[in-house]
């Protein structure tokens, strides 16, 4: 039986300012909203992609997000990583690393925080 990953989805504290984050800024486009009891969502993705993020607005969720320690980052794949980094730091968003080539791997790679405080690494792939 062959399996396949599609989307993740994480609690967001305000749909609308995630969904501008996620595509204002890191360029993802707002695929499909879903209205479910006690829930609104929110799916972003990529044409021609099949990695997708799901953000959910619950109504049982208030105040910020407990992140506890299971989700540690997100990855995003893009071709400036510098761009999508400097552009998100200039919205606001917290920089927990600058865009540096990683020694081992042909990648830039920085790290950056959305507006719940979830990690996204944001990662441009090289020639090798």
């Amino acid at each position: 039986m062959a399996s396949k990953l599609g989307q993740y989805c994480i609690t967001v504290s305000d749909l609308e300012r995630s969904v501008a984050f996620y595509r204002d800024i890191l360029g993802l486009q707002d695929l499909q909203r879903i209205s479910i009891p006690g829930a609104e969502e929110a799916i972003l993705g990529s044409p021609g992609s099949d990695g997708r993020i799901q953000l959910a607005q619950r109504e049982s969720v208030t105040g910020p997000i407990d992140h506890g320690n299971a989700l540690w980052k997100l990855y995003l794949y893009c071709d400036d990583a510098r761009a999508v980094h400097n552009a998100a730091v200039a919205a606001g968003a917290p920089s927990d690393m600058a865009p540096a080539r990683l020694e081992g791997w042909p990648v830039i790679a920085a790290f950056i925080r959305d507006p719940d405080g979830y990690a996204i690494e944001i990662l441009q792939r090289l020639e090798a």
